[in-house]
């Protein structure tokens, strides 16, 4: 997760009047690069497309379009009293989530934990420690017991593991690679339900897995939970991904399950590794530099150019680039600081957007606050439309991936949940997707947007804790596709 600021006012625009040329032309070179006309938005949403189905083959493709055993949706009637554990990018969260008897209600506490930095790239059993640890923790808190074991009975878990994960059961998932900055070795290839299952029981904890899900299905079924007009959830964050759900018949790559082919079941797309052949997205030198220097190099070629992990480090690079070898901007100054690498996120983006005056002091106390450089106005100017430019680009191109599903699917109009810290709290990402949308899918100008991307509902909390009773509901039906461990579950 991305941490941004308190949003403020709309941001005020920008006067060019006093800029030098040599600086004028570096601003047009930067137009340049990280500008995405309606034609190239047009193009890569058509090869989105098929890289969607592609995905879907017994073949697959770099989209991994990952089945998710979640075979439909809730309809707001689901009770029970459930644990929901959230690894994303920066903290873990532990939720209980109560679903009263009223239709699409429900009632939540929570606790939240950092993640402490030196687990992302140490030892896996010192991460599953950890996550026992913290939902230790919050059992004996909020349930006042001295003795876990003596509980009456085990608290299912929906378990939000926001990492991409091959499923062939819904309580189990196999870690395909970290993302989001996370390189523990010895987990990738392995099933991690049992790693996390055995630190469980090694506490005594009355808890019982039972579904292991992703944030971003977790989005799509708790937004239809409380909108059953929600069809595609969400992520715009740290990362980015998108869920939906398709007829099991249209997903070649589990047509020897011998399933209905009108069952419903959600697909995590995990569409950050769109085009990682690169045949299609604009990329920058700045792009490539981001890739070539990741853990990942040649990995999650989407997600680098719009998630917010990345934004920040774009931001630098191009400011380093402009003091080496171009307009000498901060010339004169030691930019040590800005050398370093991800030492700038999305907030520090954020914040110069949303500098509300027409001398852009703010921003100014901004640069001689964290990287101690005196900038003069033309060059504030310049580091206004280059923030402008990179969240821009980052809004149009995520519209590509939302525009996509709704070709595939046919979806004319439908409300979308999106969730993430970039969605939420960047300055004008909302508005600049959803112009993106309108450009891409070609709708009248002077009517309501037919797709409508909104706020989502807490899909990592209230979304497992609904996948989790969803996945109950049936093994009781005697449906139980995808379900390992049947008898555990209940």
């Amino acid at each position: 997760m991305v941490d941004f600021p308190p949003r403020r006012k709309p941001s005020r625009k920008g006067s060019m009047a006093d800029v030098p040329k040599d600086l004028l032309d570096q601003i047009k070179e930067l137009e340049r690069l990280f500008s995405v006309d309606q034609a190239k938005l047009k193009e890569v949403t058509e090869h989105f497309v098929k890289e969607l189905e592609k995905g879907l083959s017994v073949e697959g493709g770099s989209i991994p379009m990952n089945p998710t055993w979640v075979m439909g949706y809730p309809d707001g009637y689901e009770t029970g009293t459930f644990l929901a554990l959230d690894m994303g990018g920066t903290n873990l969260r532990v939720c209980e989530i109560i679903l009263p008897e009223e239709k699409g209600e429900f009632e939540i506490i929570q606790s939240k934990y950092r993640m402490p930095d030196e687990l992302k790239s140490g030892d896996s059993e010192e991460l599953w420690e950890y996550i026992a640890d913290c939902l230790q923790q919050f059992i004996e808190y909020h349930h006042e017991v001295e003795d876990l074991e003596q509980m009456d009975s085990k608290l299912p878990l929906g378990f939000t593991f926001s990492f991409p994960a091959t499923q062939d059961f819904i309580d189990h998932g196999v870690l395909q690679r970290w993302t989001k900055g996370f390189d523990i070795s010895g987990v990738e290839g392995k099933d991690v339900a049992p790693l996390f299952e055995a630190a469980l029981e090694k506490r005594k904890l009355p808890v019982r897995l039972s579904a292991l899900i992703n944030d971003t299905t977790g989005t799509l079924i708790a937004s239809h939970y409380t909108d059953d007009t929600m069809q595609i959830g969400c992520i715009f964050g740290t990362g980015c991904n998108a869920a939906y759900m398709e007829n099991c018949g249209s997903v070649p790559k589990i047509a020897h399950y011998n399933l209905p082919p009108d069952m419903p079941i959600a697909i995590n797309c995990e569409y950050g590794a769109f085009d990682n052949e690169l045949v299609m997205l604009p990329r920058t030198p700045f792009d490539v530099i981001i890739d070539n220097d990741s853990p990942r190099p040649g990995q999650q070629a989407f997600e680098k150019m719009i998630a917010g992990l990345y934004l920040g480090e774009l931001f630098r690079l191009v400011l380093v680039d402009l003091h080496d070898n171009k307009c000498g901007l901060f010339e004169g100054q030691d930019i040590s600081k800005l050398r370093k690498a991800y030492s700038l996120d999305a907030s520090f983006l954020s914040l110069i957007e949303e500098d509300p005056f027409e001398n852009l002091s703010e921003t100014g106390e901004l640069f001689a606050q964290e990287l101690s450089l005196k900038a003069s106005k033309p060059e504030l100017e310049l580091c206004r439309r280059l923030a402008e430019l990179i969240g821009t680009r980052a809004a149009r191109l995520s519209a590509c991936g939302v525009a996509a599903i709704c070709k595939k699917k046919n979806i004319e109009s439908c409300h979308v949940g999106a969730d993430g810290s970039v969605f939420n709290k960047y300055p004008h990402f909302k508005v600049r997707g959803a112009q993106a949308l309108r450009e891409i899918l070609d709708w009248p100008k002077g009517k309501r947007d037919p797709v409508d991307i909104r706020a989502a509902e807490d899909g990592s909390g209230v979304g497992a804790a609904l996948i989790a009773a969803l996945t109950i509901k049936r093994v009781k039906a005697g449906n139980l596709a995808g379900i390992r461990n049947t008898e555990g579950i209940i």
